[in-house]
């Protein structure tokens, strides 16, 4: 894992990066809760999620927002870092060769911006988001979702609760072909605390599963030919 320093939007991003293992090796984004809650790129859950992708084979880069640890800026409601994620995307993008898969992972905060993201950027193939705060954000923006994911709550969770958020889906439509799937983690809360094994083993059998189901339809594809 390397440190980084990106030239950003509001001046330099400070990222922590693994490289892909070779190339054309699929790559991930991992964006962090909220910074105005404390949230930054050490924040446990978004380390573990980097680590579940790094574990398997992707390129991973995580980073701290803009007014967030080393990174230069300061808070835009949800505007400018969303302009910081779309500007990451890029810069890991251009650092990979030709990736496979693009996936993009976010908790709290940052699986709102994960989800708006995905509606800007086309080639991200999958995605997860971690206790998307639907009590406070709208997410009918996904009109319609432009790609398949996971998205995961916990039963227990005052601040993003399941009740929430399956309200909030029932404004969403998705694309032709793809899914929304949802999982909930029994007994956890916001912070997940003491489920946050549950939580990756969730994140990881879905994280799989996808993947399985790809490479799957290339080799069809491939024999089809």
């Amino acid at each position: 894992m390397a440190e980084l320093i990106i030239p950003g939007p509001q001046g330099r991003i400070e990222a922590r990066y693994t490289e892909p293992p070779f190339e054309g090796a699929p790559i991930a984004l991992i964006l962090h809760p909220h910074p105005k809650a404390g949230g930054t790129m050490q924040d446990p859950i978004t380390i573990s999620l980097y680590q579940m992708f790094e574990k398997h084979g992707f390129g991973v880069l995580r980073y701290n927002s803009r007014g967030v640890g080393r990174s230069q800026g300061q808070y835009d409601q949800g505007i400018g870092e969303l302009e910081d994620a779309a500007y990451v995307l890029d810069y890991i993008e251009n650092l990979s060769e030709s990736p496979r898969y693009v996936w993009c992972a976010g908790y709290s905060f940052g699986a709102w911006i994960t989800l708006q993201l995905l509606m800007r950027r086309p080639e991200i193939d999958g995605f997860l988001a971690i206790s998307p705060p639907a009590n406070h954000y709208d997410l009918s923006f996904l009109a319609p979702c432009p790609a398949s994911g996971l998205i995961v709550s916990g039963d227990a969770d005052s601040v993003s609760s399941p009740d929430d958020v399956e309200r909030a889906l029932t404004k969403v439509r998705v694309q032709k072909g793809e899914e929304i799937d949802r999982a909930t983690i029994k007994g956890a809360n916001h912070f997940y605390v003491d489920r946050r094994d549950q939580l990756i083993q969730a994140c990881e059998q879905y994280l799989l599963r996808r993947l399985a189901d790809a490479e799957d339809k290339l080799r069809i594809e491939a024999e089809g030919d």
